[in-house]
């Protein structure tokens, strides 16, 4: 089996030891940011957090959830208007900046903690979402079992899938990076590794939706937003969407509810 480390073609963030887990705080920041302003841009977050609240759509209304690394300030906000009680931490303090408009009204908190070793007992949130930030992890299968030891019920994660076009993102980086100026390299991930690790966990992966067919750089390439929504029909109409789409954003649920 491939595993990330090996198919990462973009390159592999350091992995263990005592590195710190702290890639949101480049999320996080005003420069990510910029990456998703205009209409293409804007497309991207509504997509992805459409899907996100598809997949955790059996939890109830005001269920708790926990945003790891959740500073890029994509989904709590989302996740906070459909009735969630949301609390999303950070490696540092200026994670929080983008979430002041929501922390500063008492409608989400914020948190500072180290994201390998997250402060909380067992099972403290009925759901764990974690986006952007395992395809940078140190430790991807540690921060897997972080989330699933503090979610109730189930946990949603992204990763960009290696079924895609990210076979070849080694070779497409530095064209990435000219579009999108401050990319990162990322580790890719394939389904099944993807199953495994929450396996481990005593989770079970229950839903996989791949968000675009067409790789994101050539979207933002294009950058017409109505020309992206009319050529990602095809692919979800005949499914190749869903077997070659990325990134991917699964839930996984605890194969053994808790009482």
């Amino acid at each position: 089996m491939t595993t990330p480390r090996e198919a990462s073609a973009a390159g592999t963030p350091p992995s263990g030891g005592d590195a710190a887990e702290d890639a949101d705080i480049g999320t996080s920041s005003e420069d990510y940011a910029r990456r998703f302003t205009g209409a293409v841009g804007r497309w991207f977050v509504e997509t992805q957090a459409r899907i996100t609240l598809r997949v955790l759509g059996a939890l109830p209304m005001g269920a708790s959830i926990l945003d790891v690394g959740g500073g890029h300030a994509q989904i709590a906000p989302p996740l906070i208007d459909a009735g969630y009680e949301v609390t999303v931490v950070g490696s540092d303090p200026v994670c929080g900046a983008r979430l002041t408009p929501w922390t500063g009204t008492g409608r989400c908190q914020f948190k500072v903690a180290d994201l390998q070793r997250l402060p909380y007992a067992d099972a403290s949130f009925d759901a764990v979402v974690c986006l952007r930030l395992l395809p940078h992890s140190v430790s991807w299968q540690n921060l897997i079992r972080e989330l699933c030891r503090v979610a109730r019920r189930c946990v949603v994660v992204d990763y960009p899938s290696i079924r895609s076009v990210n076979i070849l993102s080694s070779q497409l980086f530095a064209m990435k990076r000219g579009v999108e100026l401050n990319t990162r390299r990322f580790m890719t991930f394939s389904p099944r590794e993807i199953d495994a690790a929450f396996a481990r966990c005593g989770f079970v992966v229950r839903a996989e939706r791949p968000q675009f067919l067409i790789p994101m750089v050539v979207h933002r390439m294009v950058n017409r937003a109505f020309f992206s929504r009319a050529a990602e029909v095809p692919g979800r109409l005949t499914g190749l969407t869903r077997w070659l789409g990325s990134p991917i954003i699964a839930r996984a649920d605890r194969r053994i509810p808790l009482t």
